[in-house]
């Protein structure tokens, strides 16, 4: 589709398609949204905003009404609506996208009902035993749905539970769980994933290759080893931070020959471009920053221009050999 949309925009640029004529063009070539389509994503709109207000609809009407109802009517009400959600899901079928959207339903109101059970007894349970738990609960429901989202879902939980868990144990383990171990820890988890991910995709998972989701598994996995890269240039003299030049390295080149050779991706390039042009502007302000001189911005500037013109130019060549 973007294809077509570029090439229609080139004809009309040569002149060999008069501008007027550009809105039938767009239409014809399946670029302009038809009713239908828009019916069709006002659907979907409709249908997620639901599933996601009607589990914060039941929390909300729990922390109101809570002095009111017993702990038994709290414990029922929850239950019944996951029952109710179950049925309703294997009555919808999950091959539908409405039975995994009440599937999804579920796995909210599992959280909810743990909460619940954790608020009610006073467990003393740390945070991160509730994320922890609740991924456990779901994992079956996420198995059986084959639903890139929901499988998102239960990445989130996991990394919720990594936060939570080097939060409680920071004080005195502080030396084993320091904050650039968290972020590696969430390195870990979310290239693991996304490793996972894209294997499965390409050995033929046809309901893993949505392309949006593997993007957000890479942002997450960039984001971190960006940080980390960043904290190793602020802070190079530590032994532990040394190992994140190596790393990310492997991990840019890796990213490079995967979604530039074997499964092109442009979104995730740009994502690797822009983590480039960042680390080099912390290299550069660190050594060319400390006597707070003029030139030294100048410099500084001057290069993120050049580097972001760069990645532009060549992430447009990129898409013009996707085209072609």
């Amino acid at each position: 589709m973007n294809g077509s949309r570029t090439s229609i925009l080139e004809w009309i640029e040569e002149g060999k398609l008069p501008p007027d004529k550009a809105p039938e063009a767009l239409r014809l070539a399946g670029v302009m949204p038809r009713p239908r389509d828009w019916g069709r994503f006002f659907d979907q709109l409709t249908l997620w905003l639901g599933t996601v207000f009607c589990a914060a609809a039941v929390i909300f009407f729990f922390a109101y009404n809570w002095k009111e109802m017993g702990r038994f009517a709290k414990f029922g009400l929850v239950e019944c609506f996951i029952i109710a959600s179950l049925a309703l899901c294997w009555r919808l079928d999950l091959e539908r996208t409405a039975g995994k959207a009440v599937l999804l339903l579920a796995t909210l109101l599992t959280g909810a009902l743990l909460a619940l059970v954790g608020q009610i007894y006073q467990t003393g349970a740390d945070t991160y035993e509730l994320f922890a738990a609740w991924a456990i609960a779901s994992f079956a429901w996420v198995v059986i749905a084959r639903f890139g989202a929901l499988w998102l879902v239960w990445l989130a939980l996991l990394n919720l539970a990594a936060i939570f868990y080097f939060q409680t144990f920071g004080g005195f383990f502080g030396l084993l769980f320091s904050p650039e171990r968290r972020l590696w820890a969430l390195f870990g988890l979310n290239t693991a994933a996304l490793l996972i991910w894209e294997i499965a995709a390409s050995r033929g998972v046809e309901w893993l290759r949505e392309r949006w989701s593997a993007r957000i598994l890479a942002t997450a996995s960039g984001s971190m080893i960006t940080a980390l890269m960043i904290w190793a240039i602020v802070d190079f003299d530590r032994t532990d931070h040394v190992l994140a030049l190596p790393v990310y390295a492997m991990w840019m080149g890796a990213v490079y020959y995967y979604y530039r050779q074997r499964c092109p991706d442009l979104f995730v390039l740009a994502g690797g471009v822009l983590s480039g042009i960042v680390v080099v502007t912390v290299f550069l302000s660190k050594h060319l920053l400390r006597h707070n001189e003029g030139g030294g911005f100048l410099f500084i500037g001057l290069i993120i221009i050049g580097l972001s013109a760069w990645g532009g130019l060549w992430l447009k060549s990129v898409a013009a050999e996707e085209r072609t």
